[in-house]
C-alpha cells in the first residue's frame, strides 16, 4: 500500500513542517500547527490558473498600456460607497471580516437588495446558513428582488457552475472558511483550502469582469482567521467593527487598491437593518456632560473626513505599589509617555496615580494630533478642573513638550466650528494661510504647559 504523506502547516502564517511542533517558528503563536495531507505535484490537477490574461504574457512598454476609466457601482449606502474609494468597482475581490454577529451578513444583504433593484444580477451564497435562514433575514430586513439568486454550497466547484450558469454580476461568499475545493484533502478553513479557494475566486473576478464580495472568520485577537497572504490576494479588506451590546458599527478600510486607507463608515444597527449614520461627530457628542473633570473634545482625521470624538480621563490615587494604567480606544503606551512628559515638563506629580482613559462611542484613535486632547484631559482630571464645553484641542506633543503641527487643521477646525466650538487650541505653526471659519478663535500653543494655562487656568 502506498503510504499516505502528512504534514503539518500552521493556520496563522502558513508554515509548514515535517513533525508537529507545540510553538510555530514562523509567527511564533502557539497549538496553531494542525495536520494535513501531503498532495504530491502529479496527483494535483486542479484547473486554478495563475494569470487573468492567459494570453497576456508579453512584456509591455509602460506608456503602451492602455487603461480604461470604469464607473463604479454606487449603492444607496453613502458609509459603504465612502470607505470603498466612492463605489463598487467591477472584477475587484472584496474581504470583509469582524466579529460573529457584528453585521456582515446584514450589510452584505442590503447591499445585494439594492443592487438587485437596479438591475443588477447578484448571487448570494452562504455556506454557513441554509436557503430559508437567509429568507428570513432578508424577509426581516423587507428585502425582496427577482434578481437576487440565494445558494447554500460550499464545494467551490459547484459554486463555480452556478456563476458560470448564471453570469451574475456581484458575487457574496459567506464565508471564505467554509467553502473547500474536493481535489483537496485538508479541511475547510485550513491554509491550504483557503488560499487555493481565494486563488480562483480571484480568477473568476478577474476573467469574468465580476465583484467578488467575501467574508471573513476573525481570530480572539481580531485579526482576520487564515493565512496572511489572504489579505495580500485580495483588492480590499474592509473591518467591521463594534460592540454587540452598543448599536453602533463601524467600517473601516485597512487596504484598499482603488481608493484612499483608513477610511471610516459609520452605522447604526436597529431592527430594520443597518442604518448609516452621516454625522458622526453629532452622534459621538451629544451625551458628552459638559463641565466635567477630564473630558476634552479632538478632531481626528479618519481617511478624509475629520471627526470629532470626547476623550474621557480619570486619575485616582493608586493602591497598589504600580500604578494602573488603562486606555480604551487608545494605544495604552502613548498615555504612560504623555503622562511622564506630563510630570518631567510641567510637574504633575502622576507617578502615583492610577490613570483610566476612554475615547467615547467605541472609536479608536491611533494618530499623533490626538496627543494634545489627552494631555489635558490628563491633567484636568488630575487637578479637578474642568476645561471649557466649548474648547477643541489639536496638536502633537513631543518628548520635550513642544506642541508640533499637524496635517489637515483647515478641515479639522471647519468641523469643529460646523458643531458649535468657539475656541481651537491648536499649534502655533499651523496658523495661517487658510481660511479660518466665521465663529471660532485660533490659539496658538508651542508647549503642553501654555495649552493647561490657556484652558484649565493657573494652579
Amino acid at each position: 500500500m502506498v503510504k499516505i504523506k502528512t504534514k503539518f502547516m500552521c493556520q496563522d502564517c502558513g508554515y509548514e513542517s515535517a513533525k508537529w511542533m507545540g510553538k510555530c517558528p514562523g509567527c511564533g503563536e502557539w497549538n496553531t500547527l494542525t495536520e494535513e495531507m501531503e498532495q504530491s505535484k502529479s496527483s494535483r490537477k486542479l484547473t486554478f490558473t495563475t494569470s487573468a490574461n492567459e494570453g497576456a504574457s508579453k512584456p509591455l512598454r509602460l506608456k503602451e498600456v492602455e487603461t480604461i476609466q470604469e464607473p463604479r457601482i454606487k449603492t444607496d449606502i453613502t458609509e459603504f460607497n465612502r470607505v470603498l474609494g466612492g463605489g463598487i468597482v467591477r472584477g475587484s475581490l472584496v474581504l470583509i471580516g469582524g466579529d460573529p454577529g457584528i453585521g456582515k451578513s446584514t450589510l452584505l444583504l442590503q447591499i445585494s437588495a439594492y443592487l438587485a433593484s437596479n438591475d443588477q444580477e447578484v448571487l448570494y451564497i452562504s455556506g454557513e446558513e441554509s436557503v430559508k435562514q437567509t429568507k428570513l433575514r432578508a424577509d426581516r430586513l423587507t428585502v425582496s428582488s427577482d434578481a437576487l439568486y440565494v445558494l447554500a454550497e460550499t464545494d467551490l466547484e459547484y459554486i463555480t457552475k452556478s456563476i458560470e450558469q448564471i453570469n451574475p454580476s456581484f458575487v457574496i461568499i459567506d464565508s471564505i472558511q467554509t467553502v473547500y475545493h474536493p481535489q483537496i484533502q485538508s479541511a475547510p478553513g485550513s491554509v491550504s483550502q483557503v488560499r487555493e479557494c481565494t486563488s480562483e475566486l480571484m480568477r473568476i473576478a478577474k476573467t469574468k469582469n465580476i465583484a467578488i464580495f467575501i467574508v471573513g472568520h476573525v481570530t480572539k485577537e481580531g485579526n482576520i482567521a487564515g493565512p496572511r497572504i489572504l489579505e495580500h490576494m485580495v483588492d480590499t479588506v474592509l473591518y467591521f467593527e463594534g460592540e454587540r451590546h452598543h448599536s453602533y458599527r463601524i467600517l473601516r478600510a485597512v487596504k484598499n487598491r482603488f481608493g484612499s486607507t483608513n477610511e471610516m463608515g459609520i452605522f447604526e444597527m436597529k431592527e430594520e437593518g443597518l442604518e448609516e449614520v452621516k454625522n458622526p461627530s453629532e452622534i459621538f457628542l451629544e451625551e458628552r456632560s459638559k463641565g466635567a473633570a477630564g473630558s476634552t473634545v479632538v478632531a481626528s482625521m479618519e481617511g478624509t473626513r475629520p471627526v470629532l470624538v470626547e476623550i474621557q480621563a480619570l486619575v485616582s490615587p493608586t493602591s497598589f505599589g504600580n500604578p494602573r494604567r488603562m486606555a480604551t480606544g487608545l494605544d495604552v503606551n502613548r498615555v504612560s509617555l504623555l503622562m511622564a512628559v506630563l510630570e518631567k515638563r510641567v510637574g504633575l506629580l502622576l507617578q502615583n496615580q492610577d490613570a483610566y482613559l476612554k475615547v467615547a462611542g467605541g472609536v479608536k484613535l491611533d494618530e499623533p494630533a490626538i496627543d494634545l486632547a489627552v494631555a489635558v484631559s490628563i491633567a484636568s482630571s488630575f487637578k479637578d478642573q474642568a476645561s471649557s464645553a466649548t474648547d477643541i484641542l489639536i496638536g502633537e506633543v513631543g518628548l520635550t513638550g513642544e506642541v508640533r503641527r499637524v496635517s489637515r487643521i483647515e478641515q479639522r477646525v471647519q468641523e469643529a466650528a460646523k458643531l458649535g466650538f468657539k475656541r481651537a487650541i491648536i499649534p502655533t505653526r499651523n496658523i495661517g494661510n487658510w481660511t479660518v471659519p466665521k465663529g471660532i478663535e485660533l490659539v496658538g500653543v508651542d508647549h503642553v504647559k501654555q495649552a493647561l494655562q490657556i484652558t484649565l487656568g493657573k494652579w
